[in-house]
């Protein structure tokens, strides 16, 4: 039957609805799809812009040019005396810098550098020419490379094997086709020629000083309006290191220039701390070991180019500051007193007939509360001339034979090894063992009981070797035979006790380069008993002066090793006045090592050395005290406590000669300078008569500062 109009009216409507609905459904998706790309959309976005956003500037700055740090250095930080006067100083100098860009060609840089010298004077060059150099200028005009390589022919082009010479092969053949007529340059062709060199000798993306000297305001001017035409060249600072003369100039050490850099041996410690290859640095010494301070803070710099790798602008990201400034322990006028010190002791000594093989003179002045030096003197002598000149260095780099001066240190071994006990008597008497020559004391002259204090006090070498066959253990008896089971042993107490006091060890000195003291042999298995037992008298290790000075400001300080140190304090010149200052950081007293010794026993050394210069004890009818020439009867205005030594060596020539030792603190009631003196090769007259210089020098020293500084 069919349907009627009706039903399918009805029909029509419901079919409409259903359609309906269903392109509800599909709009309300696609605008679910819409609204879904835009939040990847979204999402993306905030991942480039936010997220990531140096990742991509990275990539657009690799297409469309990019940003390139560099770094240079500020002025040198300057060296003041304790005083404040200057030593080592930096002068700023005007200079014109070039930077390297990226692919930059040879003819760029020819046409930039005879640009400049439309601008610059050529007393402003920093470089003279070689041959090589102006072949150089001469084929970075394009024009001159051609008309040499027009005169090759194909068979010099190409190798042996037929195929085309390298770049740099071939270029090195055009160089040889260079006529010398051709070189004869105008003076303005040497000096764009000079310019050239330096540019050209610059690395990619590095600052090379091209010019310096009279850069007057209108050229500077000039340079900064035109850096479009000039690419990579900019204004900027470069200095000069001046030293002033004296004694103390050689501690101070060298800086390396711009072109030298960072030396090979120090180049990757150095670029680990963020250093650039062609830094100025300090070499050796005070320069180099306050090169920290002395650097200053460096200008930093982003450098722009374009995608060709041209060099666009530079921005300023850290302005540089100068160095910092350090100031020194010594005292010009005292250092220069003490060396006169030297010198005229020199010369009495040389009157008195006792200077014929003498070939220098040393002393270290230490404050005994700090360690800070106070003084480092050092002359050398040529005994042949006469000739005296001065060696300040030797002071710590020169060893010489200590003798009786360690005698404090070998009573030290013995009580940490427990070989004697508190101020324990020992009969001196000479001492003759199975096969070696007789060991005797000056005053020996059969059994002579004595205590510690006096064997300090009369400089008794056979209570120390008593002392050292104790720690053997083998007591001394008449004509033993000594093993040698301890001797390995033995050694290492002795020089253990020795390098508590600094002695034969690193004093930790701060400036580098000082000697540790000649052990003969460092390996104590390849030693043998004899040269045990001399060491227990000092004759046979050797030591600096510096070392000896060391060890008397640990006697002085009752055991305390304090570091001997030139740097006073580290001051700040932020406005580059030129003066020293404000004080920034006061160097503070080092503890090196705690010699092992109780307060009763230091106070016997104390004691002994007291009695040394102040001693009134006769032994074999001649006075006791070794150093009596320091005592106040004799000249000295203040108390001073001291260990004399006389070593016996012998003189190149081989005559028979000492080297003259003291080590010393005064004032001996409270201790504020220490002395180390040592004076090689005095001669010996008949009877085994001496020379007292080392005493009279310890003297003219201590006098010396109590009456420039006065004593506390």
């Amino acid at each position: 039957m069919p349907k009627s109009y009706k039903n399918s009216k009805e029909e029509q409507s419901e079919f409409l609805k259903k359609n309906a609905k269903i392109t509800g459904r599909r709009v309300k998706l696609l605008l679910f799809v819409i609204g879904l790309l835009f939040l990847v959309l979204i999402g993306k976005l905030f991942q480039m812009q936010i997220m990531n956003k140096s990742f991509y500037e990275a990539q657009m700055a690799s297409s469309n040019g990019t940003t390139t740090q560099i770094v240079q250095g500020a002025l040198r930080g300057n060296i003041y005396d304790a005083k404040g006067r200057p030593l080592a100083t930096t002068s700023a100098i005007q200079a014109v810098n070039y930077t390297r860009g990226n692919n930059v060609a040879a003819s760029d840089m020819r046409t930039i550098a005879t640009k400049l010298t439309d601008v610059l004077t050529p007393d402003t060059a920093i470089t003279d020419l070689t041959q090589r150099d102006k072949i150089d200028f001469y084929l970075a005009d394009p024009q001159n490379l051609q008309k040499i390589g027009d005169t090759l022919t194909p068979k010099e082009t190409t190798d042996s094997n037929g195929n085309p010479l390298s770049a740099g092969a071939l270029y090195a053949l055009e160089v040889t086709k260079v006529s010398d007529s051709v070189l004869n340059f105008s003076a303005k062709d040497t000096f764009a020629a000079e310019l050239f060199k330096e540019m050209n000798s610059t690395t990619t993306y590095s600052t090379t000083v091209i010019a310096q000297g009279n850069i007057t305001p209108e050229q500077e001017a000039y340079i900064s309006a035109h850096e479009g035409d000039l690419a990579g060249v900019s204004i900027g600072v470069t200095w000069n290191r001046n030293y002033a003369q004296n004694d103390l100039t050689p501690l101070l050490g060298t800086v390396t220039t711009s072109k030298q850099g960072i030396p090979a041996e120090d180049l990757d410690a150095y670029l680990k701390k963020g250093y650039q290859r062609n830094d100025r640095v300090g070499t050796a010494y005070l320069e180099k070991s306050y090169e920290n301070i002395l650097q200053g803070k460096k200008t930093i710099s982003d450098i722009n180019t374009d995608s060709n790798g041209n060099i666009m602008g530079t921005t300023l990201v850290q302005q540089g500051q100068k160095g910092g400034n350090l100031k020194l322990t010594i005292d010009l006028d005292f250092q220069n007193s003490v060396d006169n010190i030297l010198r005229n002791e020199m010369n009495a000594m040389i009157a008195d007939g006792y200077g014929d093989n003498a070939n220098g003179a040393y002393a270290v002045v230490m404050d005994s509360k700090t360690g800070g030096v106070l003084a480092m003197s050092g002359i050398k002598r040529d005994p042949s001339t006469g000739e005296i000149t001065n060696n300040t260095m030797g002071t710590f780099q020169d060893v010489f034979t200590p003798g009786s001066v360690v005698k404090p240190a070998t009573l030290t071994a013995g009580w940490n090894a427990g070989a004697i006990s508190g101020n324990q008597v020992l009969d001196d008497q000479p001492i003759t063992l199975g096969g070696s020559s007789t060991i005797q004391s000056w005053f020996t002259n059969g059994l002579l009981p004595i205590n510690v204090v006096q064997a300090l006090e009369y400089s008794s070498n056979t209570y120390m070797v008593q002392v050292a066959l104790k720690m053997l253990g083998q007591p001394y008896t008449p004509n033993m035979t000594v093993s040698d089971t301890n001797r390995v042993k033995v050694y290492n107490e002795l020089r253990a006790a020795y390098a508590q006091y600094g002695l034969g060890t690193d004093t930790g000195f701060d400036v580098p380069g000082e000697s540790i003291g000649l052990i003969n042999p460092t390996n104590a298995s390849s030693s043998d008993i004899a040269n045990l037992l001399f060491e227990a008298f000092g004759q046979y290790d050797n030591y600096t002066p510096l070392q000896l000075a060391t060890y008397a400001t640990t006697l002085a300080n009752n055991g305390t090793r304090l570091a001997p140190h030139l740097v006073e304090g580290i001051y700040t010149d932020k406005n580059n006045t030129g003066t020293l200052g404000q004080l920034a950081q006061t160097v503070q007293a080092k503890t090196m090592d705690q010699v092992n010794i109780s307060s009763d026993n230091m106070s016997l050394l104390h004691e002994g050395m007291y009695q040394v210069v102040n001693g009134n004890d006769y032994v074999n009818g001649q006075l006791g005290a070794t150093g009596y020439f320091m005592r106040q009867s004799q000249g000295a205005n203040y108390s001073i406590s001291a260990k004399t030594g006389t070593a016996e060596t012998v003189a190149p020539n081989g005559a028979h000669v000492t080297v003259e030792n003291v080590v010393a603190f005064a004032p001996t009631e409270n201790p504020q300078i220490a002395i180390g003196v040592m004076v090689p090769n005095t001669t010996v007259k008949d009877g085994g008569f001496t020379s007292k210089i080392g005493q009279l020098i310890t003297n003219d020293i201590v006098n010396l500062y109590g009456s420039t500084y006065k004593f506390k």
